[in-house]
């Protein structure tokens, strides 16, 4: 189990925002913390703990330039998602990103677009390439969730979809869409079946607050899932001491 940290990017600072309020016309976004500092401040501080893996996520537009300026302070250390394409996706490889992550790209209409993402694959390689199954359930089952979480698609996160999406990419990278951003513990049973299905670099988001429920997440996923923690540390707002974090994970 690795600690993959996080810097959210919107409206070009670093915030922690509850994810599941972006793209609501009708809903105010819901601000937990937002910093004084720049991007490069906390990839700085990933790149000094020698913490690789970790996201930068661009939440909207008009964050670019700050996703660069945290991919320059820590080349080689950091994936970056959030409006990636076909087009743009080498542009953040030779920036400095270790990988791209993708959603909404290959996933539009309500079903994944094979063709986008060949072509995606195709320009920066599948060693370079994260996959994005942000979910929430729905009849009893994990459906993948676009466009800022608003939309389900048909797509369903199971054993099978796993096995074939795992040919197409190097990670994957899971939001627990209903507990992120919000503190109120992970969702245990994603947790598990992620455990089981996964055979590739997984990391899971959402809702661990605690060392508690790190060394729970650790038990129930077997020591396979990486984990990313966001709102709970005190580098950005929470309880939860960010240094605990690190040493426990190393």
């Amino acid at each position: 189990m690795q600690f993959r940290p996080c810097i959210d990017l919107h409206d070009g600072k670093v915030k922690q925002i509850v994810g599941s309020t972006l793209g609501h016309a009708d809903v105010a976004v819901v601000e937990n913390f937002t910093s004084e500092h720049d991007s490069s401040y906390f990839a700085n501080m990933f790149a000094k703990d020698r913490l690789t893996g970790g996201h930068v996520i661009m939440l909207g537009s008009g964050n670019e330039q700050a996703a660069l300026q945290a991919l320059h302070a820590y080349p080689g250390g950091l994936q970056v998602g959030g409006g990636i394409t076909a087009d743009n996706a080498l542009q953040y490889i030779q920036a400095g990103a270790s990988h791209v992550i993708v959603t909404s790209y290959i996933f539009h209409d309500g079903r994944l677009d094979m063709e986008r993402l060949e072509k995606l694959v195709h320009t920066v390689g599948k060693n370079q390439l994260v996959i994005d199954l942000s979910c929430r359930k729905r009849d009893d089952k994990w459906f993948v969730v676009t466009d800022k979480w608003t939309k389900f698609s048909d797509f369903e996160v199971n054993a099978e979809s796993i096995r074939m999406i795992e040919q197409y990419c190097d990670e994957l990278l899971i939001h627990a869409v209903d507990v992120e951003g919000k503190r109120s513990g992970m969702q245990e049973e994603l947790v598990q079946d992620l455990a089981q299905w996964t055979t590739i670099p997984t990391t899971y988001a959402g809702g661990v607050r605690s060392l508690k429920d790190l060394t729970k997440f650790e038990q129930i996923g077997r020591g396979k899932l990486h984990v990313t923690i966001g709102s709970a540390l005190d580098i950005f707002g929470g309880d939860l001491a960010y240094n605990a974090v690190v040493d426990y994970c190393k």
